[in-house]
């Protein structure tokens, strides 16, 4: 069968190599150069399967609003606010009140990103990709003893569900993390043993070769403009080159993997898609002193920035605002997710000289992806991962592949089903 994948992010391009394993011709259509060049090229470098949880957060609603209006607050609101920006807010209010359902989709996220992390190690073994890819765990700080029992309060909900997770005192993170010699407030940590890290864009851009090397197409600096369809299937998409030609693709199926994009390339057959771009921000540098920098990912509760190890580099990510898709990159947050480095690994670069990225994750009012059917029998959708799609993408590619060919997936998907906005 031949299918066609849109976007050529780490969802698209674990995808693409998931229906190839089960013998399709796949095509590809990116409108970068590079696969893995959007929301995939800058984000925090955290494999973080044991870490994932639904955007609608109950105990995050009453911490939000003080956020707002702190410096270094993670959270950010455009001011005005856009009419986009406000539905949203409404609905994860909606979501994050209604009864039990953070609960059961964390649960179902949780699941997925043991799927996850099953089907990297099974790619990294297959391919000898170079991303700077490690799985040496996550290790989430505890800056108070308020933070250190929610701790122990995670550690217990891991333990039921087999997700290997330690209890770390002070004196066991600094063991943990020797480069640690900062002076920002330490009562402990949570270890996630099996979290891993690794470069999104060097992976993606790693994996798309070898899925051009088993013989797929990849066609790049294309935007997909429209999807050509009737009452029971997509026929066709039709898409424009960088130098303005319209082309026609036809193909046996379709799967949509363009994040923050996909909701106008579905509208048209009726699917209303509430993804909306959540933005970040992340600085990348050369470590001038391995020895002071993290070993791993590090994800610093204080400030709420995540520092990540990727071989001599070092990524630092953080902040989740609500802007709409301005790329600015105001001074301001690059100074916060500075002040949290140099709060714990004081001298390990010049944060000054780091390269800047901002980017936007495809967030879901309610928080977990959209992964399954669509509405026509040959139209498929694994979009809207919101901040785990670098962790979900090898489980999910896997699950939507085993839904294309008529299997029972690995994962139950009833949390991630393309319809439950309009229900």
């Amino acid at each position: 069968m031949h299918i066609a994948v849109v976007g050529g992010g780490v969802v698209g391009v674990t995808t693409a190599r998931e229906l190839i394993r089960r013998g399709h011709q796949v095509t590809l259509l990116e409108r970068h150069d590079l696969a893995g060049s959007e929301t995939s090229k800058g984000n925090a470098a955290q494999r973080s399967y044991g870490v994932v949880y639904p955007w609608a957060d109950p105990a995050m609603v009453f911490k939000a609003v003080p956020w707002l209006f702190q410096q270094d607050g993670p959270l950010k609101l455009a001011v005005p606010p856009s009419l986009d920006a406000i539905r949203f807010m409404f609905a994860t209010l909606r979501y994050a009140w209604s009864p039990g359902l953070f609960g059961l989709n964390k649960r179902a996220m949780l699941r997925l990103g043991v799927h996850s992390r099953e089907r990297f190690l099974a790619l990294e073994q297959e391919h000898k990709l170079q991303f700077d890819g490690e799985h040496k765990g996550l290790l989430h700080l505890a800056s108070t003893p308020e933070a250190m029992a929610e701790c122990r309060e995670m550690h217990e909900f891991l333990n039921e569900l087999g997700i290997a997770s330690r209890l770390l005192g002070p004196e066991q993170v600094r063991e943990a993390e020797p480069g640690m010699t900062g002076n920002g407030p330490l009562c402990g940590g949570l270890s996630y043993d099996t979290d891993g890290t690794g470069d999104c864009h060097l992976f993606s851009r790693e994996l798309a070769q070898a899925c051009e090397d088993l013989g797929a197409s990849f066609l790049y600096g294309v935007d997909v403009e429209r999807l050509v369809f009737d009452d029971e299937r997509v026929q066709a998409l039709e898409y424009r080159t960088s130098a303005g030609e319209r082309t026609t693709l036809e193909a046996d199926a379709f799967v949509i993997c363009a994040g923050c994009w996909s909701p106008q390339l579905v509208s048209p057959l009726g699917l209303k898609l509430p993804i909306y771009p959540v933005k970040g921000y992340s600085l990348t540098v050369p470590l001038s002193d391995p020895d002071k920098a993290p070993a791993s990912t590090i994800h610093d509760d204080n400030l709420k920035v995540v520092s990540t190890r990727l071989g001599n580099r070092l990524r630092a990510t953080g902040f989740v605002e609500l802007a709409d898709f301005n790329r600015d990159i105001p001074e301001a947050r690059l100074a916060t997710i500075k002040k949290s480095v140099r709060s714990r690994y004081p001298g390990c670069a010049d944060l000054d000289a780091a390269e800047t990225w901002t980017g936007f994750r495809p967030m879901t009012p309610d928080g977990p992806a959209i992964i399954g059917r669509g509405p026509r029998q040959n139209l498929f959708l694994n979009t809207g991962h919101g901040t785990f799609g670098w962790t979900l993408s090898a489980g999910s590619a896997s699950v939507i592949a085993q839904v294309i060919d008529g299997e029972e997936p690995a994962v139950p998907l009833e949390a991630f089903r393309p319809g439950r906005f309009q229900e």
